[in-house]
């Protein structure tokens, strides 16, 4: 699974016009399946933040730590940080500390559009000490060599949805449930040709 390969994340190569021939999955949900039994991976919803044919990385959004990201901060950074909010574990891959947020001046990488990527220092100092815009903390991240994923997703390890804002930034305990069930819900509205699946299946 992911966990057995580093992906370089600092690499300063993006790799994705390289991509071209295949699915780029940047910016899209990795749900896990029902059926991964690996602990890091069980109920994941997975943040892709890079995909090209060297590997991919991203982060696991739905893995809250014990720590709150201020109490983080106290220990790593120079300035202030107030946020309580809790520092997520990404994945089992070591790495710098990394942040999921929506200012774009602090940006070194666009995932989606209105969702950036920072782990430069002088970026982080500046997005943890203010609190007008969301912003997610993360230690570690998950990382897949080049053609592993592919090969977990023909697997069916895992179900693949475009992310939201919405979705990236979910405080809900349960966002694996909330995130399948919105695919199986676009699945079956697919194959059927139907425009909208009720919340209850009695209503017709």
């Amino acid at each position: 699974m992911a966990s057995g390969k580093r992906y370089n994340l600092l690499c300063g190569r993006t790799g994705d016009d390289r991509a071209e021939a295949m699915d780029n999955l940047k910016g899209q949900l990795l749900v896990a399946s029902p059926h991964l039994l690996d602990p890091n991976f069980v109920r994941a919803v997975v943040l892709l933040i890079h995909h090209s044919e060297e590997g991919a990385f991203g982060v696991v959004l739905n893995r809250p730590a014990d720590n709150t990201i201020r109490e983080l901060w106290e220990q790593v950074g120079e300035t202030d940080c107030e946020s309580d909010r809790r520092v997520n574990v990404g994945g089992p891959v070591a790495g710098p500390l990394m942040a999921i947020h929506t200012d774009r001046d602090l940006a070194e990488l666009e995932i989606l559009p209105g969702v950036y990527f920072a782990a430069q220092r002088d970026h982080l100092e500046k997005l943890l000490g203010q609190t007008e815009r969301p912003y997610r903390v993360f230690v570690g991240h998950s990382g897949w060599g080049g053609g592993q994923l592919e090969h977990e997703l023909e697997e069916g390890a895992w179900l693949t949805t475009p992310a939201t804002v919405d979705r990236v930034f979910d405080d809900d305990d349960d966002l694996w449930k909330k995130v399948a069930q919105h695919i199986g819900e676009s699945m079956l509205a697919s194959t059927l040709k139907i425009r909208h699946v009720p919340q209850d299946p009695t209503v017709h």
